[in-house]
């Protein structure tokens, strides 16, 4: 009986029950069908890459960094042009985007340190 469509978009009663079409919460009277739901959750979780100004990210694009960076002894300066970044789903470590830098090799960075170039 933990059917997630039993609870309410409102007021996240546990309550809701099915009245024909519609789903109805006993605490607040709110009435929701499952598409509203399922396109309200589409709309929540928008754009998953934005660099610092907000810009959406795509694979392959290429970016630059804002600020120095620290890698492994060696300082990454801000402005380094980055080629053909490629997204992760599973982000490592925080990490969001694969990469390699001329003369650093390969390495992991955040959307939030770089910015789209355009």
């Amino acid at each position: 009986m933990s059917d997630e469509s039993q609870i309410c978009p409102k007021c996240n009663s546990p309550y809701g029950y099915l009245d024909g079409a519609l789903w109805v919460c006993p605490e607040c009277a709110h009435e929701w069908t499952l598409e509203k739901v399922e396109a309200k959750a589409e709309i929540v979780t928008g754009p998953k890459f934005l660099d610092s100004n907000g810009v959406q990210l795509q694979s392959g694009d290429t970016v630059r960094t804002i600020k120095d960076l620290k890698v492994g002894g060696e300082t990454l300066k801000s402005g380094t042009k980055v080629k053909g970044i490629r997204l992760l789903d599973d982000p490592v470590d925080g990490h969001d985007i694969s990469c390699k830098i001329d003369g650093h090799g390969s390495m992991y960075l955040k959307c939030s340190v770089v910015r789209k170039d355009s």
